[in-house]
């Protein structure tokens, strides 16, 4: 779980230069039309533009309704950034730490700490043993294909490991998922020692990736799994559409 969100509030784009927009009365339209056309260069040059804010992906998460009966979101399991931008994390070329595949925020698993937004929240039952946790981090640029790439070689790299609880040796077995996103990564690990197994979803739309982690079901979490990212997946699809962000 991510308990100390990245919070930082990147500075609104600078204004243009007293000089650039500045005009005499005799040419007030041509200063005009100068000035419109600097701010759209300086507009263009925003490697934010266009992407959602924290607050935007919020309302692209799961419903209740998503999630397996007796699942409730837990308090403490919510995060967003609201309506600012963070700033772009670098990759991390240290050897990945296997053991973040069993918690939520997983995506850090693929060398970058998460996206320049993003919005969270867990659902677990009543006594913690299933859990469903969503996520989705928006990042600049190629990036999430970057991610999506890491996540990949991390399945390889990650094909066993020992849990932190029960030290017990766990199995990771990976493969391309189609019909979800734009690319899509699936996950599963299992263990001797547990009861269940645990399925992670990770899909790409465009510059998000959703990152869905379940333990919820006798199927290693994977039906949940597969029903909470279809339903993230379709609610980015609307909010990017015309009218439908903030």
């Amino acid at each position: 779980m991510r308990l100390s969100p990245r919070i930082a509030t990147l500075l609104a784009v600078a204004a243009l230069p007293l000089a650039l927009t500045a005009c005499s009365s005799g040419s007030s339209d041509n200063g005009g039309a100068a000035s419109s056309d600097n701010a759209g260069a300086a507009k263009a040059k925003d490697p934010n533009a266009g992407l959602p804010t924290g607050t935007q992906l919020k309302r692209a998460l799961a419903p209740a309704s998503a999630f397996p009966a007796g699942l409730t979101i837990e308090a403490d399991g919510s995060s967003d950034t609201g309506g600012t931008f963070l700033s772009p994390s670098s990759r991390s070329t240290a050897k990945p730490d296997c053991t973040r595949l069993e918690a939520t925020s997983w995506i850090q698993v693929s060398g970058y700490k998460g996206g320049v937004s993003f919005a969270q929240n867990d659902y677990a039952n009543k006594d913690k043993t299933e859990e469903v946790a969503q996520e989705i981090d928006t990042f600049q640029g190629t990036t999430a294909a970057r991610v999506m790439k890491g996540l990949q070689t991390v399945a390889t790299e990650c094909a066993t490991f020992t849990d932190t609880d029960a030290h017990a040796k766990v199995k990771l077995t990976g493969k391309s998922t189609a019909g979800l996103g734009d690319e899509a990564y699936t996950m599963t690990l299992t263990s001797g020692t547990w009861q269940n197994g645990t399925t992670l979803i990770a899909a790409r739309s465009g510059n998000s990736v959703v990152t869905v982690l379940s333990t919820a079901g006798s199927d290693n979490g994977a039906a949940s799994a597969k029903k909470v990212t279809t339903t993230v997946l379709a609610a980015l699809k609307k909010e990017a559409k015309p009218g439908g962000q903030a």
